[in-house]
Order: structure tokens, then sequence, then C-alpha cells
């Protein structure tokens, strides 16, 4: 998505995720030139170089990348394929993109295609967080599951709730359980729109007694992450917190956004502190490169780690995944790595 293009320099962010991959530049001011949203689809390499494509397509002729960040699940692999001068957790990017768009928030709340996590921030500080464990019940492919069942475009989704009048309460603790008695209730005759809002209640009620356990949620409560854009899901919240929900403009690319402030920070601290502020940004061209991934299981103790690799055009770029520093690589020049233990 293009904003403007009048700034000449600013940062860049990644977020790449198991559901989609996201990329946004920002002006040396922190204000975002434009944002790149795409579905995973199992590629992250993929993923990320059209992500950059698409970015450099909306950026000026010679724009200039002073630093770049990297965060999400597959933030060591998009990391090494954009040269990232700083990699973070996804709480940590969350919290200060939030931070940053509404200031004073207390509670985020985060809902992906395949993970949720709720962050609790005092005083701009994170002082809690939690994610989900191994059951998607509480996240974005609950619903594409049921949309699916329903024959309704996920896109639809939250409109068709908000017309609900009677919702019907549907048992979300287990995505099985919450298909079957769907189904059931279709079978009772109950209108469309009532079983929709129905099952954004359950996904609500099964994020807040497990996400969301324990948890002091207090306003000011932000909403981020892919599901955000189903306004039925947002009115599920207000409900069941008694208070207003704000779903901040780039709702759906808050890690990218944050790790591009992220790297917009790293940078400054280095200026600071008289350090080398050369970025590690492979360039734009990197989306013409050849990545590949692979893998190899180290046999030099009981652990039997396994070992990823990544490599361009012959040359290994990168490893990790030991419990032990082995295979680790250590670059000076983020083009040529040696092996930390020979």
């Amino acid at each position: 998505m293009y904003f403007r293009v009048n700034a000449t320099r600013g940062y860049l962010g990644l977020d790449v995720g198991s559901v989609s991959t996201n990329v946004v530049v920002i002006a040396e001011d922190g204000t975002p030139l434009t944002t790149v949203y795409l579905r995973t689809r199992g590629e992250p390499i993929r993923a990320v170089q059209e992500g950059l494509r698409r970015a450099r397509q909306d950026l000026p002729e010679g724009f200039t990348v002073l630093g770049v960040g990297a965060t999400g699940s597959a933030r060591q692999l998009g990391g090494v394929i954009v040269g990232a001068d700083v990699v973070k957790n996804e709480i940590t990017a969350h919290a200060v993109a939030a931070s940053e768009l509404v200031p004073g928030v207390q509670t985020v709340l985060e809902i992906g295609g395949q993970d949720s996590k709720i962050i609790i921030i005092r005083d701009g500080v994170i002082a809690d967080f939690a994610m989900n464990t191994v059951c998607a019940a509480g996240t974005g492919s609950f619903l594409d599951q049921q949309a699916g069942r329903l024959g309704i475009p996920i896109e639809e989704l939250g409109e068709i709730a908000l017309k609900s009048k009677t919702p019907v309460r549907i048992a979300g603790r287990c995505t099985v359980f919450a298909e079957s008695d769907m189904v059931h209730k279709q079978q009772l005759g109950y209108r469309q729109e009532d079983i929709v809002y129905g099952l954004c209640q359950a996904l609500v009620r099964n994020y807040l007694n497990n996400v969301g356990r324990g948890k002091p949620i207090n306003p000011i409560v932000v909403f981020q992450g892919g599901v955000a854009a189903n306004a039925g899901i947002r009115r599920a919240f207000e409900e069941a917190l008694g208070t207003e929900v704000i779903v901040p403009r780039y709702f759906d690319c808050m890690g990218a956004l944050g790790s591009a402030m992220l790297a917009r920070e790293e940078m400054e601290r280095r200026r600071r502190q008289g350090q080398d502020t050369t970025t590690a940004f492979r360039g734009f061209s990197g989306s013409e490169l050849d990545y590949k991934a692979s893998s190899f299981e180290c046999h030099h103790c009981p652990n039997r780690c396994e070992i990823i690799e990544i490599s361009c055009d012959g040359e290994v770029l990168a490893r990790w995944g030991g419990r032990c520093p082995r295979w680790d690589a250590v670059s000076k020049d983020q083009k040529s790595l040696t092996l930390a233990v020979k």
C-alpha cells in the first residue's frame, strides 16, 4: 500500500510469519512510507523477496535504506535474506509499534493466523505477556475454517456478524467441537448472522480464558494483527471487556512497523556511541537472488541437533538451530561467514 514518496531516506522493517509476511518502510521521522502485506503460503523466502519487490516499486529511485529490522517466527531467515541490523521477537516489535501509534496503551491484544498474544504495557515498558499454546481455536485460522464451512468469504465475516441481534452461543474451546456445535445450530434453524457472531464471541472467550487468563487488561486497549480487520471480533472484545478497543491504522503490519522503528533506534544508538552506522541491508536487488534453505543433523553429541543452513549462489550465509555454538555463523561484513567453532 502506497502512502507518500517525498522522503529519500528511511528504515525498513520485516515481519515473516507462518500466515503473512509484511514489509514496512518508514521515513527518518517514523512516518510510514509504504506497507506490503503478503500471504506466506509456506514459502517465506519467496514472500520476503516479493515483499522487497513491491516495496521498491512504491519508493523513489535511489531511496536510501539506513537500517533494517526483522521479526516474526521466521525472523532469522528473513534477517539473513534482507541483511538485518537488528532481529527482535514479535512481543517487542508489536509493543513498540503500539506504543508509538497509541500513546498510553496499556494492553495489546494481537491475533494472527496461527498464533495470538497479549502484551501488558506499563509506563511504556513491557510488564508481562503471554502467547497461545498448540491450540488454534483462538486464532485467525479458526475463523478461516468456520467461514469456509459456512460458505462465507472471510473478508465479509465481520460485517455479517454486526447484523446479529440474538447471537448463538457456540462452544469455542476447540475447533472440532466448535464446528460440530455450529452445524447443530444450523440444523436448528438459527440465522446465519447470529451463528457468525456467536463464532466471534467464542473466539474472544477462548482468547480471554487462555491467552489473557490472569492478566490485568486495563485501558487503553489496542487490538492488532490480521484478525483485527474483523469488526465482529472487535465488538465482541468490547462487550466482554466493557471498554473501547482501538484498532490502529496499520493493525495488519504492526510487527513490521515495530521492527522498522527498532532499526531506527539501533542506528541512532550506534551513532550516539560513535559506532559504525553502515547498514547490513543487502539492497532491493536481493529480491532477485537465488536463496536456498537446507538442513542437516549434527552428530558431534547425543543431542543430534537439526542445523538450518541458508545459502546463496553456493555460498553459506548463515546456520542456526544447534544447542551449542559449534555451527553458529559469525559475520563481519554480512557477506562472508565462518564457523564459530571448527
